[in-house]
């Protein structure tokens, strides 16, 4: 495997000097954290599909495909409908707003009432999401140098680590440009159509499997409807995809830009079903389906092509786990440090460059801690995205959507939605489909109800909201801030 390891070692190396060039980039706050709001569409398109196709799309998108067949595919495509109604509905509007978190979008809404607790709460969904796609490291080092679990981790965790601290989005932006080249020739355009191939074709296909393997719907309704609450929706209102909408030169390089990485992401599904039923008739026992990916590259691609392929799958691993610490970091420091100790938007902005990269630096360590301590992927993520949608998809919907929505019932969405969350999978298991379904019923119903009985938004805070909305306070909005 000469040749393959050195594909890998080209790539990281390549990784690590696209940390160094952003470094010489990110001078400014708006530089480091949202790339200087600057990208075009074709950047914009490439960097939103890589951190939303991560490990769990792609190791795990072909698990779901080895198990269910292309009814395995709803779990990404449900990301990419998320990803498509987030640019066509949302996107310019968040893009205006010029801000740097959903906490401050919810401050500028409600009057200020909501951005601590619902920083908490975003914060720990980034965190739980960066751990995930670094505990993913482990599988495809495991395959390429055969290390053990913790040190697959460390290599890993610590490259993005690097590249992140050193340049914050810009270099998180230059690589997923190449993560998502990477990707899309590894996955789509090698190892698509030879797994095809190697399984005899789809008449071959057919004919091994059964009929439920190739049924659009064979996963089942409740778990597509599930889908659509955790990841569609989680699509709508996760800081990682927020702060990569931030970035977008123009809110219609978001809404256009937006919706070709939707679309790209909905192909993407359907290949990792595809190659997942492939493997189901090639390797029909095997331990895990997680196993199908790592199993099918290592066995039946030739030389060169291999290492190739890996390399698409350690990208889909690192645009995420980067894109999910930088979103960690940021959150940690703009909406929780920095309001804790009451000094938020001071300094000059080297400072504030040099903090986030210190936050950037601490939440990465612990992040690849964490995952070394934990083992079930899955349920951190069922975790995290059902605290992120049953805490903070009411609020910020509400706010976006309905102009009688008050700080007060935001506030109280937030701790009724979240609390009824955490209780109901205590009760009925952390991967139960209830917690998430009435969590997000609780929030709805005491948001609507606590606005209704509570005065209503005063009309300076919505006026104002009215003008970030609409882009006519663009310029103030980034105007360093003196005391």
């Amino acid at each position: 495997m000469a040749v393959d390891y050195a594909v890998i070692v080209v790539y990281l190396a390549g990784m690590l000097a696209m940390g160094w060039w952003g470094m010489r980039r990110a001078k400014s706050k708006s530089e480091f954290l949202v790339a200087g709001r600057r990208l075009g569409p074709w950047m914009y398109s490439g960097t939103m599909a890589a951190i939303v196709l991560g490990g769990a799309s792609t190791i795990g998108g072909v698990g779901l495909g080895y198990t269910h067949g292309l009814s395995g595919a709803w779990m990404v495509f449900t990301i990419g409908l998320g990803l498509l109604a987030l640019s066509v509905f949302f996107s310019a509007r968040i893009a205006r707003l010029k801000v740097y978190t959903v906490s401050e979008m919810l401050d500028l809404r409600y009057g200020g009432r909501a951005g601590v607790l619902s920083g908490v709460v975003m914060w720990g969904y980034t965190l739980m999401l960066a751990v995930t796609s670094t505990i993913a490291y482990a599988t495809i080092f495991d395959v390429l140098f055969d290390v053990n679990r913790t040190l697959a981790i460390v290599i890993g965790g610590s490259i993005v680590v690097a590249y992140s601290t050193l340049g914050g989005m810009w270099s998180i932006t230059l690589t997923d440009m190449v993560q998502f080249v990477v990707k899309t020739i590894g996955v789509l355009l090698l190892l698509l159509p030879i797994a095809v191939v190697k399984a005899g074709g789809f008449g071959e296909m057919r004919a091994e499997l059964p009929g439920a393997y190739f049924e659009p719907f064979g996963v089942g309704g409740e778990t597509i409807f599930t889908y659509v609450l955790i990841y569609t929706f989680g699509m709508l209102i996760g800081q990682d995809i927020w702060q990569r909408v931030f970035t977008a030169r123009s809110d219609r390089v978001a809404r256009w830009g937006g919706t070709v990485a939707g679309t790209y992401c909905l192909v993407y599904a359907l290949a990792g079903a595809v190659i997942g039923t492939a493997a189901k008739v090639m390797y029909p026992n095997l331990p895990s389906p997680d196993s199908a990916f790592a199993t099918i590259v290592k066995d039946e691609l030739p030389m060169g092509v291999r290492g190739l392929v890996l390399a698409a799958a350690l990208a889909a691993v690192m645009s995420t786990s980067s894109g999910a610490l930088i979103a960690c970091a940021t959150v940690a420091n703009n909406d929780i440090w920095s309001r804790l100790r009451g000094a938020a938007g001071q300094g000059d902005p080297h400072d504030e460059v040099k903090g986030n990269r210190a936050f950037i630096l601490v939440m990465g360590v612990a992040v690849i801690g964490v995952a070394i301590a934990l083992n079930d992927v899955v349920q951190a993520l069922t975790v995290a995205y059902n605290l992120l949608v049953g805490g903070l998809l009411v609020p910020i919907l509400g706010g976006l959507l309905w102009r009688r929505g008050t700080g007060t019932g935001a506030l109280a969405a937030v701790v009724a939605g979240g609390l009824s969350v955490i209780g109901l999978m205590w009760h009925y298991g952390i991967l139960a489909n209830e917690p998430i379904y009435y969590g997000l019923l609780t929030s709805l119903v005491v948001y609507v109800a606590v606005s209704l009985a509570t005065r209503p938004t005063d009309a300076v805070t919505l006026a104002a909201w009215r003008e970030r909305v609409a882009g006519r306070e663009a310029e103030a909005a980034e105007a360093p801030v003196t005391a």
